[in-house]
């Protein structure tokens, strides 16, 4: 049933729409001008506009006018006298959805409403229809040639037909979010709201605001009630990302919550009960972090139901070239440019280079290259200097004389004179100038590569 705004000057005019659609089972606002019906559409949207073409004051056409400026997903209807057809028409290519002559029966007027909930229907189908294309699009989503993307894949698919919470790891950059929005996609819950809220941007307050919504003077700044994003999705799913940077205290709000699936807003001591599923994502590692006492374990396991792991874009070296060149292809076209491939040079340097930031930063390289790119082909020049300079055993060559100055300065005698720190930067540049790769240095060392990326760094070695 739909919720509807009648607007008209004449009071037994919008007294006798509200039976006729009321008795249907409708929902009925009166307003008798245009500045009312905006006032009303403020307070509260309506789905339907029926507003008549000519009253003092405000027209139809004005009020049409606004709404489609303040209030575009409201559909309008005009309503008009026999005489008036021409400027009904100029009403419905200034947006207006239809128009009714007056006068009109019942049954043309119900008919006309079920017309407007059929066409919405099938606008929000297309609308959900272009957010899967959309994300079926990313190259990341689907196509893989590697093997345990694909696995992971097939994993999402049997989990998405359940209700259980999800933790999706992986590092920054390898598609966490576009993970979740597919298995949302592909989830009984797909005609569901998806949300997402981002732990890691908002400070304790606002996130426990966000994810719980307040009530009025509920603490400085609440000037009105809000619905959190957990009442917003009911039905649906809410994706809860970067997870491991909550504080204690939200973490103790969303153990309850996963257990009893209610809470209070802030400020409020009304308990709501929603029916929402929870995916959420972490780059962390929170076995050591719950071992270290920053992250609940009861928690932990509340959410580690199911885990899907997301691939580093180095552990998927098969896919590389296939999403460099779709994504280069995606950023011409978001440029306005004409496409064009990669020289093999182009290609070689992006195969060198082992992607730290993942996808995310793959796809910035392409959009830079995409609007610097001068000739028929991309080459290394269009790319960012930090890729094109990689060695194949993963190090800059601007950066050698670098590493060998540090092997130098660092070759200390291990008679217990230096740092520890120096003993751990000797150690690192002899084990980096023996190993092949930077996967492979890491092995020998003992520590994971975004480590070795941070040591790097710190002790000049980049």
């Amino acid at each position: 049933m739909a919720k509807v705004l009648v607007v008209d000057d004449e009071r037994n005019i919008c007294s006798t729409i509200e039976v006729v659609l009321r008795s249907a089972g409708h929902t009925v606002e009166l307003a008798d001008s245009g500045e009312m019906a905006l006032a009303c559409m403020r307070k509260s949207m309506p789905e339907v506009l029926l507003t008549d073409l000519r009253m003092d004051g405000m027209s139809g056409l004005d009020l049409l006018g606004k709404t489609r400026e303040y209030f575009p997903s409201v559909s309008a209807v005009i309503m008009t006298a026999f005489g008036s057809i021409d400027t009904a028409v100029s009403a419905m290519r200034a947006g207006a959805y239809d128009y009714l002559l007056k006068p009109f029966t019942p049954e043309q007027l119900e008919h006309l409403i079920t017309r407007v909930e059929e066409f919405r229907r099938l606008k929000d189908e297309n609308a959900k229809l272009r957010d899967q294309i959309e994300v079926l699009a990313e190259p990341s989503a689907i196509q893989t040639q590697n093997v345990k993307m694909q696995k992971l894949l097939e994993t999402a698919k049997k989990v998405s037909t359940t209700d259980s919470t999800i933790l999706v790891t992986g590092e920054s950059g390898t598609g966490k979010s576009l993970l979740a929005k597919l298995i949302h996609e592909g989830s009984v819950r797909a005609k569901g709201p998806f949300a997402v809220v981002n732990c890691a941007t908002l400070s304790e307050n606002l996130l426990e605001s966000e994810l719980f919504g307040h009530v009025r003077g509920s603490f400085t700044g609440a000037v009105k009630d809000k619905m959190g994003r957990l009442q917003v999705a009911d039905t649906g799913t809410v994706f809860l990302d970067e997870i491991g940077e909550i504080s204690p205290n939200l973490q103790t709000k969303l153990l309850r919550f996963l257990q009893e699936r209610e809470f209070e807003r802030v400020g409020d001591t009304k308990t709501i009960r929603v029916n929402v599923r929870i995916i959420a994502a972490t780059n962390k590692d929170l076995d050591r972090e719950v071992r270290e006492g920053r992250f609940r374990e009861d928690l932990y396991f509340r959410l580690n139901v199911i885990d899907l792991h997301m691939p580093s874009l180095r552990q998927r070296p098969e896919d590389i070239l296939t999403l460099a060149e779709q994504l280069l292809v995606r950023s011409l076209v978001s440029a306005g440019r004409t496409p064009r491939k990669m020289n093999e040079a182009a290609k070689a340097a992006i195969l060198r280079y082992p992607w730290p930031g993942n996808i995310r930063e793959l796809k910035n390289a392409l959009e830079r290259a995409a609007i610097l790119c001068s000739g028929e082909e991309v080459s290394p020049e269009d790319l960012p200097d930090r890729v094109v300079e990689m060695r194949p055993n993963g190090l800059n060559t601007t950066n050698l004389s670098t590493l060998q100055s540090a092997a130098d300065a660092t070759a200390l005698p291990l008679t217990g004179e230096g740092s520890l720190e120096d003993l751990e930067k000797r150690h690192i540049v002899q084990v980096l100038q023996t190993a092949s790769t930077l996967e492979e240095a890491a092995g020998i060392l003992g520590i994971n590569l975004s480590t070795l990326w941070r040591k790097r760094r710190r002790y000049g070695l980049e």
